[in-house]
């Protein structure tokens, strides 16, 4: 009780920012709709975009700034050290990278290539929606939540004991008289993690992408069947390029995902037994070692990662645009 006292006067302060802030929006609306003449234009571009400008700017392009900044600085934030944070990466922490570059790799392939099948097979059954729903709910699991329940997937008892882990049973069931400590069990626990990833945007992938095969013209097919192209060869040449915008959208979509991931590892090894990623490492770095410096460099380099990403979907959804 006396903890939550002492909070109310902090909850007040917040409530009360949180107050004036839309007061002053409402003042700049009003404002911006009382002007008139040559300066309507310019007044109201300005009270429309200027408070989605300050808010990018301190919530954004600051704190992005002072990161950047902060990896060129000591542990503590205090000597200016050049790019020796970024030399300490790429001289000590190759496996953490390399484990990035599989996750990035495999699990935004696998995920939508699963739910692409998932989604043209699903497509001809009936009751679609059922199916399409169990398979899209591990969407609404947290990564802490679908960790929790591959670790009992996992687990790992002696063969003599009570088998609480279903894959251990399922490989018992086959004739291995004692399966791996699966977690332990290296590089292979690795892509056992990936499969947490795979299984929650799986049902992400199957969604969009069949929302994007519904929408081709029915006389596309039509055409391209009364030409010849019936299996595989109406899929690989005429579906495929039709919905190729909303397979890049959800590979990058998915990536982007996957260069964040820190769930996922802190929860079921927290790095151990060579399964870290770089979020865990700047974690790791920054509220554990309490080096600012390595865990902004860290944070530089996440960020890096995603641009490209960033860029080359815009790039590409621009010319579908063109295109149509």
């Amino acid at each position: 009780m006396d903890e939550l006292l002492d909070g109310l006067p902090k909850l007040g302060s917040a409530a009360a920012a949180i107050a004036l802030f839309f007061a002053a929006l409402l003042v700049l609306f009003l404002i911006g709709g009382r002007v008139r003449g040559k300066f309507q234009g310019p007044v109201a571009l300005a009270v429309f975009l200027g408070p989605a400008v300050i808010l990018v700017t301190m919530g954004l392009i600051v704190p992005a700034g002072r990161t950047i900044y902060g990896s060129f600085l000591d542990a503590n934030q205090e000597e200016f050290i050049g790019f020796s944070n970024y030399s300490w990466i790429f001289e000590t922490q190759w496996g953490t990278l390399t484990n990035t570059i599989l996750w990035i790799v495999i699990t935004p392939i696998a995920s939508t290539g699963l739910g692409l099948t998932l989604a043209l097979l699903l497509d001809r059954m009936k009751r679609e929606s059922v199916a399409k729903s169990l398979i899209f709910m591990p969407m609404a699991i947290s990564f802490v939540g679908a960790s929790i329940i591959w670790g009992l997937m996992y687990e790992y008892r002696p063969p003599t004991s009570e088998q609480v882990g279903l894959l251990s049973q399922i490989v018992m069931w086959f004739g291995v008289e004692e399966p791996p400590n699966w977690i332990l069990w290296q590089p292979f626990n690795n892509y056992l993690l990936m499969i947490i990833m795979i299984w929650i945007q799986v049902g992400f992938a199957m969604v969009v992408l069949s929302a994007a095969i519904k929408n081709i013209s029915s006389d596309v097919v039509e055409a391209a069947e009364l030409d010849g192209a019936v299996g595989w060869k109406l899929f690989s040449r005429v579906t495929i390029p039709m919905i190729r915008a909303t397979l890049i959208v959800v590979l990058t979509t998915i990536m982007i995902a996957v260069l964040k991931i820190f769930d996922i590892v802190r929860t079921m090894t927290n790095g151990n037994f060579g399964t870290q990623v770089v979020a865990n490492e700047m974690y790791a770095q920054s509220f554990v070692q309490f080096n600012q410096g390595h865990g902004n460099a860290l944070a530089v380099v996440l960020f890096i990662g995603v641009i490209p990403l960033i860029i080359y979907n815009i790039i590409q959804l621009r010319k579908e645009r063109a295109i149509r």
